[in-house]
């Protein structure tokens, strides 16, 4: 069983992989899929876009974190009907469509990636804000992890998602003060873990998430930088293990299987779902070294980058994908 010391989210997850019942990653299905995939392009998600001026890589930065607060839970759990917003005559799909409500919204004047502001957000002001095909679901929720993260940014950091991050190591980890490591301490709603059969596991999927999509977009630039890029994981949702199922890199037994094509919910914390999530981060790492493998050393990919190309592909499609209520994702 590969270790993974370096990658403390993925190392994590190998007891679940150890004593899995309901899902199996397939190795040798790994490197068939590694064997194609490695002429592929992988370009970071928003690398080489723009050149951030100062003030305008500060609100990126603040835009992204507050969208990582509520990057979780797009589909109706009744309907399993996907939040969509049509914009100048394209469809945006779950986290993309929100994500342009959000930057609308700032864009419009209403800063609501403010400390201050987040503190004092109401059920009705993101009722406004989030307009689609469906209700926003879990909107309530939503609502209080905005007014907690924003009371503990006014209390903390002068209401400014800048100085968190300036208190923080440029590092994922570093001694208790990297980026991931103060974000899930300081602010619950991150701390995206759980104790499996006297274990921790952690999965950290908003956590990682968030600085990715900064970096990805500023790591050419002076104005962010992660110096261990290398240790993050994939982002464990419901989208990346659709696309690891159809390309049989991960199986699910039967009922697990009957579950999700039938709309049944799966359990947060349940045997099932830490499964599916585990194997996600388990697979996709597996599947990166074996695509480094087949390329140049200078075309090297990161986990990150895997992660983007199968939730890139298939965020959209109609093949059913678990579902769990669930504020981590």
């Amino acid at each position: 069983m590969n270790t993974f010391k370096d990658n403390p989210v993925v190392d994590s997850v190998i007891s679940v992989i150890n004593s899995s019942t309901y899902v199996k990653t397939d190795i040798d299905q790994i490197k068939r899929v590694a064997s194609w995939m490695a002429y592929e392009e992988f370009p970071a998600k928003n690398i080489g876009q723009k050149s951030y001026k100062k003030f305008e890589a500060e609100e990126h930065i603040k835009s992204t974190m507050l969208m990582s607060c509520i990057n979780f839970a797009f589909t109706d759990f009744n309907t399993r009907t996907k939040y969509e917003v049509e914009h100048n005559g394209t469809v945006l799909s779950d986290s993309e469509a929100v994500i342009h409500q959000v930057n609308s919204a700032i864009a419009s004047g209403h800063d609501i990636a403010d400390g201050e502001v987040m503190a004092g957000l109401t059920f009705k002001d993101l009722e406004n804000i989030f307009v689609g095909n469906i209700e926003m679901p879990m909107l309530k929720e939503r609502v209080e992890i905005l007014n907690n993260v924003g009371k503990k940014l006014v209390n903390s950091y002068e209401g400014s998602w800048i100085k968190f991050i300036d208190s923080c190591s440029p590092n994922l980890y570093h001694n208790g003060e990297g980026l991931v490591e103060k974000l899930v301490t300081e602010f619950p709603r991150f701390n995206d873990v759980i104790n499996f059969e006297g274990s921790e596991v952690k999965f950290y999927k908003l956590a990682q998430l968030g600085y990715w999509g900064i970096y990805a977009s500023l790591n050419n630039s002076d104005l962010f930088d992660i110096e261990d890029i290398d240790r993050m994981s994939a982002f464990a949702d419901y989208i990346v293990p659709v696309a690891l199922r159809l390309f049989g890199v991960i199986n699910y037994t039967d009922e697990l299987e009957s579950d999700i094509n039938n709309g049944k919910e799966i359990l947060a914390f349940s045997q099932k779902e830490v499964e599916i999530r585990a194997h996600s981060l388990y697979a996709t790492a597996l599947l990166t070294g074996e695509i480094n493998k087949l390329r140049p050393l200078e075309k090297s990919i990161i986990i990150p980058q895997l992660d983007w190309r199968l939730w890139k592909t298939y965020h959209a499609t109609h093949w059913p994908h678990h579902l769990t209520k669930t504020i981590m994702y």
